[in-house]
Formats: structure tokens, C-alpha cells, sequence
């Protein structure tokens, strides 16, 4: 089915254009990718898609029966109301039903009997039990709890979660025919959260258009990318290892292009100037040409990034040591008798859970925190360079070039030679013409890459980067691997990309919570993969009998019993799983009896795949809930 057609759309802001007679089709199924360098109209072109802007020209249809649901980056609550009011907030009777069941079932409270009988037989008789369990799963899986706290009580990345919860389950509610709209769905989302979103996308089937800089989740999900560039789009099937060989092709295929032109353009250029001025009909369709070659001879390419060898300032002998560092926030352990020597030249990642401590430790290496107890020596030689979330700090509003030569008007190279400010800046993707925008005029994005850029230009040898990947685009991303690879410092990156990480870092910092940190060698991936196959190890391991228990053992402690709302939810399991297997029975007869239509065969042998489906993950539900019970 067609979705959307996008034909001949031009937009700009003010004389700089963005985009210039792009038209593309979206169809059912397709998961797109929509790759740009930030401030070139990624997020213009996905809100033109959706109605909330208008191009200058060209036009967008979208299939009357399609409805278009979209993540932004800017969540739009209403601060004053609580999460589960902000995620049910139209108007449905299946989802008021939801709403006012969870509300009367949410854990520590006592519900009021008679309610509660009113809200399960509503329940039931709008058949919402099925889409309950999709949203229980979907909050569960973001760690989203306390469906009555208000909005405004939240941080900006649990807000986020929330919104992504939103839309995830609107789109498994909205009518069979949606378009989904995700600008930086990982961004605050932890590792294990990003591979659930992965597996959830591929399940639902859905068609997606996806802004993200996330290249593991950009191959697990899309097999398509479209790229803004220079005002035009480009289109590549495949994954991302395809997109880059394309492109190299493009870019390799546009400088020959470009320099023919070039020859062409200073030869019709000597011949315009002997030109007289009563000019012929002959002439007149050259120097038209003239102008032709003319535009296409003063493009720019894509050149090849500057290598910097950075002349770095002298790291000495000792470089950070911690020796027995305890540090806890009430009943929060983060380092229990933590011990680590720094050497030269380490890339250190560092992994774990939202809220185990790891800002906070990165906070106490830079000082800013201190230890409950133990020590943290840092080398004379070290010049920190801290990358944090806070953002970029400019004290009143100044052009690009200006910020950067407050900091310095040279960065020093190894061979005794320096880069301008306004070079350094070429490097990181700023323009002639942008570096002399001023700051309040930039996008997110490039908020993000200009405060990058500032910590870099500092010249710094131990680089502490907290989240260095969100908001930045992929160009951005492939110019600050490069320079981190030729990077002879200390370096220590917080993030959840897992592409990013594997490709630079030597060994982890595990925070696996209540103050333990594995140090574990090797990148995430390989990390994962062991992770993967120590939960397997248990899962096999045979269970102790008593004769193997050790005397002194502590007692094992109580197991919990489950809440009147998990009995309720593994009754339902029970008879869903039951009227399940009976559909599928049913099914299975209808396609060996030899007598079915050919156009009916089709929609039945799908349905048969979302059974199964829906077996396998109420049979895990069951199973969890059963071990529970006991």
C-alpha cells in the first residue's frame, strides 16, 4: 500500500535553502532511515511531513487511510498532569477503561472492591485485556512506575521515556495503517532498552521513518536510507556498510564531475570575456550554457577532513589513581573500595544502568564531587576536558567564530604548525558562512557539535566524555571517531551507543549497582556477548539440593507472593493462551482442508505467525508469574 508521496518539496529559511525539489515515496513496510548534518532540515522536512509546517513549494499526500504518529524531540506534556493522564490522553473508551484500571491497581495501593469489580467487568466487556498486557510490557520495559506522579516531578531523559511509551503505544492502538515518526527515539535509553526497542519495532511490522544516530540501531531496524545533502536527496536500499560505499561512489563520481566542469568553465570564462556586447542568437544559447557550468563549477565537495596531530600538553608519570574510594547516597552504594591506576593513552568505557552512580563518578575523577571516603590523586601534568549533558554555556550571545577565538586563536599541531580557529571549525562541519551565525540562531544539534568543537580546541589530555553521541549527527560523529582514534590522551566515554563505543574503547567499567564495577576487557559488543552466555550458564546450572547447601548459608528470604492485580493478570494469561491455541487449531484445519480460496489463504497464514507470537511472549508472562505463585 502507498503511504505517503512526496513530490518537488523546496523549503528555506530566509536566502539559505534547506532543501531544493526533493520528492520520494514511503510504502507499507518500509523502515527509512533520514540521515542530514544537524542544521541542514532533518527535523523541517519530518514536520512538514506531518502537517505542522508548510513548504515553500511541493506538496505531500498521505493516504486517507493512513494515520501519521510521530516522537518528537520536544515531548509538548502537560507538566501539571501525571504520566498515565499524559500518555491516555485522548478521549477512547478502551483506553479510559486502561487508564482507570491501572490507576486502581497500581502497586501499594488498596483498591476499593466495589470499583475494582466495575473496572474489570469494563474490562472485559471492551475485550482490553490483550492491549493492557502490551502496555504493561511496554512501561515495564522503559522503567516507567508511579503512574500518578506528575510529569513536571520528572528529569528531561524520563520525560522522554515517557513520550516514546506514548507513542509506542498509541501506534499499537491506532487502526491498522500507521506511519511512525521517530526523531532520536534511543536518546536516554539505556543499552538494554535499545536492544527491547529494536526487537519491538521488527515484531510490530511497522512502517518508519527514523532520524537516529545510532548505527546499530539504524542496521537492526531500517533497510533503507535517505540523506539530505547539498540541498538534494539521496536514496540508498541496504544497510548503513551500503550507504557509506554508495556515497563514497557519489562523492568520487560528483569531484570528477565537478572538476570537468572546472576545466570547461575557465575556458568558456576567457571566451565570454572577448565577447563584444551586441551579442547573437548563437552567442546568447552559449553564455546561457556558461551559466549552467558556471553553477555547476563553483559547487563544493565533500573534501577529504583535515588529520590533525594534535600536539598534546605532556602527560607525566602518574596520571589519576583512586585507592579505596567508597561513595553511597543513602541506601545507594556506588563505589565500595573502588582501586584503579590510570596509564597513558587508556579509552575506558563505561556501562551500567540508569542511576547506578556513573555521572557521579565521573563527577568525583573531575573533582566536583568528593568521596565519602578513600583517595583520588590526579597527575600536575593533566588538563581535563569534560564533554557533560549540561550543554553549551555562553554568557550573552556571540557569532560562532567569536566563541571559539575567546578560547584561543590557534590550536598547536605536533609539527610545530597550528590550525586557525576558523579552520578547527571547517573540520567540525561549520561553514564560512556559519561560523558567522550567531549562537541562538543554531539548531540543537549544532549547540551540541559547537560545544564539542569548545572542549577539544582547549587542547585538553584526559577527556572525559558524558553522553558525547546525543543529538549529534552521523557526519559529526564519523569526524569526532577520527580524531579520538589519533587522540594521544586519557579518554573515558559514558554512552549508549554501542557502535561508538565498540569502536574505540579498550576495556569497560561494569557499574553492575550496589557499588560493584567489573572491569572488563574487551568492547561492548564482545561484553555482551559474554553477558549473553554467563545468563545461559545459570540457566542450565542444576539447582543445589539441601545436602550441598552450605550450613552457614543465610536463610533464603521470604518470596513474595503475588498482588491481587498479577493473579488477575495470570487468570486472563490462562484463558488467553487458551483461545489462542483453539484460533490456531481452527486455522491450521482450514489451510490442510484443501478447500480454502486462494485469497483468503494469505490473511490466515499471517494470522498463524502473530499467534505464535502471542504464545511465546503470554507463555514467558505465565511462566514468571507461576514461578512467583509457586
Amino acid at each position: 500500500m502507498h503511504y505517503v508521496t512526496v513530490e518537488g518539496l523546496t523549503k528555506s529559511f530566509g536566502t539559505k535553502p534547506l532543501f531544493k525539489d526533493i520528492s520520494f515515496h514511503i510504502e507499507e513496510g518500509d523502515k527509512i532511515a533520514l540521515v542530514a548534518l544537524n542544521g541542514t532540515g532533518k527535523s523541517t522536512l519530518l514536520r512538514i511531513i506531518l502537517g505542522k509546517e508548510m513548504p515553500d513549494e511541493g506538496k505531500v499526500w498521505i493516504h486517507k487511510d493512513v494515520t501519521v504518529v510521530m516522537l518528537e524531540q520536544q515531548t509538548g506534556f502537560d507538566s501539571n498532569k501525571s504520566i498515565i493522564e499524559n500518555i491516555f490522553d485522548q478521549d477512547h473508551p478502551v483506553l479510559n477503561a486502561i487508564k482507570n484500571y491501572e490507576l486502581l491497581t497500581e502497586d501499594g495501593l488498596e483498591p476499593d472492591l466495589e470499583q475494582l469489580t466495575t473496572a474489570i467487568a469494563k474490562m472485559d466487556e471492551l475485550n482490553a485485556w490483550h492491549f493492557d498486557s502490551k502496555v504493561k510490557q511496554i512501561l515495564g520495559k522503559l522503567n516507567i512506575h508511579n503512574l500518578d506522579q506528575a510529569v513536571g516531578s520528572l528529569s528531561g531523559g524520563q520525560q522522554k521515556r515517557v513520550a516514546l511509551a506514548k507513542v509506542l503505544i498509541e501506534i499499537g492502538f491506532e487502526h491498522k495503517h500507521v506511519l511512525l515518526i521517530m526523531d532520536e527515539p534511543t536518546n536516554h535509553l539505556d543499552i538494554s532498552m535499545i536492544e527491547w526497542l529494536e526487537n519491538f519495532l521488527d515484531q510490530e511490522k511497522v512502517t518508519l521513518l527514523l532520524v537516529t544516530h545510532d548505527r546499530y540501531f539504524l542496521d537492526s531496524v531500517c533497510n533503507e536510507i535517505m540523506e539530505l545533502d547539498r540541498e538534494q536527496l539521496f536514496i540508498y536500499k541496504g544497510d548503513y556498510e551500503n550507504y557509506l560505499e554508495k556515497k563514497a561512489t557519489r562523492e568520487e563520481n560528483d569531484k570528477a564531475s565537478i572538476d570537468k566542469a572546472r576545466n570547461l568553465y575557465r575556458k568558456e570564462l576567457e571566451w565570454m570575456r572577448k565577447q563584444p556586447k551586441a551579442r547573437t542568437t548563437k552567442s546568447k544559447s552559449r553564455q546561457d550554457a556558461f551559466y549552467d557550468v558556471k553553477e555547476k563549477a563553483t559547487q563544493k565537495t565533500q573534501e577529504q577532513q583535515l588529520e590533525l596531530n594534535v600536539k598534546m600538553t605532556r602527560l607525566g608519570g602518574k596520571i589519576l589513581e583512586l585507592k579505596k574510594v567508597y561513595k553511597s547516597y543513602g541506601d545507594l552504594n556506588i563505589l565500595k573500595g573502588f582501586d584503579y591506576t590510570f596509564k597513558k593513552g587508556e579509552r575506558v568505557g563505561i556501562v551500567g544502568k540508569n542511576g547506578v552512580g556513573k555521572s557521579t563518578f565521573l563527577n568525583m575523577l573531575l573533582g566536583s564531587e568528593q568521596p565519602d571516603s578513600g583517595k583520588i590523586n590526579v597527575g600536575e601534568t593533566i588538563v581535563f576536558g569534560n564533554y557533560s549533558q549540561s550543554g553549551l554555556e555562553v554568557k550573552e550571545d556571540m557569532r560562532v567564530i567569536e566563541f571559539v577565538k575567546n578560547i584561543a586563536e590557534n590550536f598547536p599541531l605536533a609539527d610545530g604548525t597550528k590550525v586557525s580557529a576558523a579552520q578547527f571549525l571547517e573540520l567540525f562541519l561549520f561553514s564560512a558562512e556559519k561560523q558567522y551565525t550567531f549562537i541562538s540562531k543554531l539548531s540543537g544539534g549544532e549547540k551540541r557539535r559547537l560545544h564539542l568543537l569548545s572542549i577539544l580546541f582547549r587542547n585538553p589530555n584526559f577527556l572525559v566524555l558524558d553522553e558525547p553521541t546525543n543529538d549529534l549527527d552521523l557526519p559529526t560523529l564519523s569526524i569526532l571517531e577520527n580524531f579520538l582514534q589519533e587522540f594521544q590522551g586519557c579518554v573515558i566515554i559514558v554512552s549508549h551507543d554501542r557502535y561508538f563505543m565498540d569502536k574505540l574503547v579498550d576495556h569497560l567499567f561494569v557499574f553492575e549497582g550496589d557499588g560493584v564495577i567489573r572491569d572488563f576487557p574487551g568492547n561492548y559488543t564482545q561484553y555482551r556477548e559474554w553477558e549473553k552466555e554467563e545468563e545461559k550458564k545459570k540457566s542450565i546450572e542444576p539447582k543445589k539440593t539441601i545436602a550441598e547447601t552450605p550450613v552457614n548459608a543465610e536463610p533464603e528470604p521470604k518470596a513474595r507472593k503475588l498482588s491481587f492485580k498479577e493473579k488477575r493478570e495470570l487468570e486472563l494469561l490462562e484463558k488467553e493462551m487458551e483461545n489462542l491455541e483453539k484460533e490456531k487449531n481452527e486455522i491450521e484445519s482450514a489451510l490442510s482442508s484443501g478447500e480454502l480460496q486462494f485469497d483468503k489463504m494469505e490473511p490466515m497464514t499471517r494470522r498463524i505467525g502473530e499467534i505464535i507470537q502471542l504464545l511465546d511472549d503470554k507463555g514467558m508472562r505465565w511462566l514468571e508469574l507461576s514461578e512467583i505463585e509457586g
